[in-house]
């Protein structure tokens, strides 16, 4: 198989004519249209109709436009992958939830910069279920998730290190005019609107199950706006929309600044530890963990 057969066809389904598509491809038309039936020949089918002053096009052809073109491209991006790779340009894919882009992954990615200058990242977000499905899968080499402190960590076989990067706390927290209407004790009242979230979710399941108030819709009075995105449950409740539990890591810099309230003296919170599992079997995520074992020593 030669892949200017497929570039050929491709000119040829956007051309619509012989002449115009052997001169684009800059050979004579005698010379394209052998190709043609070279890759006629390959195929073992007829994919023209030849007429006298015109050819037709065959319908299968037609119909796999989109398909012909998608593969030039995914042949023309492996050659160049296999061409130019070199260890250090790798590029890891991170599959992890939305919280910690904004939190974690800086400072893992700064830390290991510094060791593979060139490494690049690609992040793969979602809830905590879809992060380890698409670990599972292969499609992810580093899993970076929220465990609860008390759980054991995930029971993945000798090829997955498991390492802790830090630790974390979900808190009970207002913003806006929400700062001001709380009772000398600190509290809030009950039916103040919350922003929840959905009990199948990570977080949600966590509290529920921990029973915290204004956690969850069955925590809570007045479950006003309900969520599993946590960088928009930051921003609702700094602009006022309610009460809200989220990682202290996210909104530190608001509680300093006072755009935020920590409620969890009067609320409680729950401590999260943030997790990083590393398939041993990707070169390039094995050497990123060796870099953060070495920061650490």
């Amino acid at each position: 198989m030669d892949l200017r057969w497929f570039e050929d066809v491709l000119v040829l389904l956007e051309e619509q004519n012989m002449t115009r598509a052997a001169e684009r491809r800059n050979i004579t038309q005698p010379a394209f249209s052998r190709r043609i039936r070279s890759f006629e020949d390959w195929m073992g089918v007829s994919l023209l109709q030849r007429k006298a002053n015109r050819v037709i096009l065959s319908p299968s052809l037609l119909a796999n436009e989109d398909e012909i073109r998608s593969m030039i491209l995914r042949v023309q991006e492996l050659r160049n992958k296999i061409s130019t790779f070199k260890p250090e340009r790798s590029v890891i894919t991170i599959a992890t939830q939305h919280a910690l882009i904004t939190s974690s992954f800086p400072d893992i990615a700064a830390i290991t910069r510094e060791h593979m200058p060139s490494l690049g990242f690609r992040l793969r977000a979602g809830n905590r279920g879809e992060c380890i499905s698409v670990f599972l899968r292969g499609d992810a080499s580093i899993l970076l998730c929220y465990e609860d402190e008390t759980a054991k960590p995930m029971p993945f076989d000798s090829s997955i290190q498991h390492d802790e990067w830090g630790t974390d706390r979900l808190v009970p927290l207002v913003g806006g005019k929400f700062r001001y209407n709380r009772a000398n004790d600190g509290s809030v009242d009950d039916h103040t609107p919350a922003i929840v979230y959905p009990e199948q979710s990570y977080f949600g399941e966590l509290l529920a199950g921990k029973q915290k108030q204004f956690s969850t819709p069955s925590k809570a009075a007045n479950a006003v706006y309900q969520t599993a995105f946590s960088a928009g449950i930051k921003e609702m409740a700094i602009n006022g929309l309610g009460i809200a539990w989220l990682p202290v890591s996210m909104v530190y810099r608001e509680f300093e600044n006072g755009q935020l309230v920590d409620l969890s003296a009067n609320y409680g919170s729950l401590a999260l530890r943030i997790a990083l599992y590393t398939n041993l079997e990707n070169e390039a995520a094995t050497t990123a963990q060796a870099s953060w074992h070495a920061n650490r020593k």
